[in-house]
Formats: C-alpha cells, sequence, structure tokens
C-alpha cells in the first residue's frame, strides 16, 4: 500500500488507497468553509455579520447541526457555542443567534473532513490528520508514547496538550482545561465518534474512563509523567501496551 503525505488544515495528511489531490481537494473544501484563520470562510463571515438570521450552505448547516448534537451528547463538554447553545437556532438552513455570538466549528470539522475523504477509499486505505484517524481495513497505529494498536475498521483520535498546547476549552471556566491527562485516545465507528468522545473524556479528567465506559467506547489515557490508564472497553476490545 503505497502511503503519500500532504499539508491540509495546519497539519500533515498521511493517506494511503486514495488519491492524494482527492483528500487535499475534500480538506479544501472544509477549510475554505469552516477555517477561522481566512476571514472569507464562511465561518468567519457568518460569525462578523451583524444580522440575526442568517441563511447558511447545506454544508454549513450539517456541520453545525452536528457539531451542536455533539454538544448535546456530551453534556456541553464540546460546544461550538462556548455555553449558549440555548441562543443558537437551525432551521433547515436557516440559522438564528444573537450578533456577536461567534460559532467555532473546530470540535468537529477536521473529523468530519477526514470521514469524507475515506469516503473516497475504494478498497482498503487510511486518512490520518492530526491525531484523526480513519480505516477501511486493518491499520497498525502507534499510541502516544510508545505501543502500538491494530484498528481494524472505523476510526481513532487522539486529544490533549502534546502537538498543539492547551487548546480545549473547559466550558464551565471558559479558560483552557486542566486535565489529569496529557492524551486521550478513543475508538470508534467513526472518525467523528472517536474525536467528539476523546474531547469529552480529556476534559472529564478522573471522571473520562468510567464516562467512555458508559458509552461503550474504548478510550486509553496517558498522563503527564507516562502512566497510562485504559478503561474497560479498551482492555476487552484491545491490545493495551
Amino acid at each position: 500500500m503505497t502511503v503519500h503525505r500532504l499539508r491540509a488544515m495546519g497539519c500533515e495528511v498521511v493517506v494511503a488507497g486514495v488519491d492524494p489531490p482527492t483528500v487535499a481537494a475534500v480538506f479544501e473544501r472544509w477549510e475554505e468553509a469552516f477555517s477561522l484563520h481566512r476571514s472569507g470562510s464562511e465561518l468567519s463571515r457568518a460569525n462578523a455579520s451583524p444580522a440575526h438570521l442568517l441563511t447558511v450552505s447545506d454544508l454549513f448547516a450539517e456541520t453545525l447541526e452536528t457539531a451542536l448534537a455533539a454538544a448535546a451528547e456530551t453534556g456541553g463538554l464540546v460546544d461550538p457555542t462556548f455555553g449558549r447553545l440555548d441562543a443558537v437556532h437551525l432551521c433547515g438552513r436557516i440559522l438564528s443567534r444573537p450578533p456577536g455570538l461567534e460559532l467555532d466549528l473546530n470540535g468537529v470539522v477536521k473529523a468530519l473532513a477526514v470521514d469524507a475523504a475515506a469516503s473516497w477509499i475504494a478498497g482498503e486505505g487510511f486518512i490520518s490528520a492530526g491525531g484523526d484517524l480513519a480505516v477501511r481495513g486493518p491499520v497498525d497505529v502507534g499510541l502516544p508514547g510508545g505501543g502500538a494498536v491494530r484498528v481494524l475498521a472505523g476510526g481513532l483520535a487522539t486529544s490533549g496538550t502534546t502537538t498543539r498546547g492547551r487548546h480545549l476549552i473547559d466550558p464551565a471556566t471558559g479558560r483552557p482545561c486542566e486535565s489529569r491527562w496529557e492524551q486521550v485516545t478513543v475508538s470508534g465507528s467513526t472518525c467523528l465518534a472517536a474525536d467528539v468522545a476523546a474531547k469529552a473524556a480529556f476534559l472529564l479528567g478522573d471522571e473520562g474512563p468510567e464516562w467512555l465506559d458508559d458509552y461503550g467506547l474504548p478510550g486509553r489515557f496517558r498522563e503527564a509523567g507516562g502512566h497510562v490508564v485504559c478503561n474497560g472497553h479498551w482492555e476487552r476490545s484491545l491490545v493495551c501496551t
């Protein structure tokens, strides 16, 4: 299987089993719509708009709906509104929110782009981007701090502070999260499912392993000193090393 590397969304993207230009085009579509670093992106323009009601694209509406669902499922831990969920309403392509309320869809966008790119894999292959992985067929993946796991299908995601610093916001304080964990790795049916769960489990700190067990998701938690804790579902379904 030939492996290719490219840059997208500020990180290295590693692909196999799919044409790299196709993957690049997929990531560019998502970045053009949702990058907060591009003033012309649809998200930047929506955040800057003084209007109370906005008509958004199908992609924007679907992504925001996904982000709002993730906020509900995680009890507001992964929240595109930073604690103002009740002020945001979406009806089809009509977005209602108070002017000045800025949305941040980074909690779901990269994982959605990975899943979208993986949909172009005809046989076996994978898409990996900055800790987010989607596979079609078995792939051996290195784990933070050492060890490896074979992912047979679905997605694997790692969230933490090693590569991007303290970028995850604690919704209770509005400040970067102070977590017991340095990195949390979760396996899910899709990259999106794994990524949202990894972020939530990281933010939950000590409660993270049990929370993942309640949702039936395997999780591996690494502390800053290197100590690794695996929840029950990880121990039962994957080899923890």
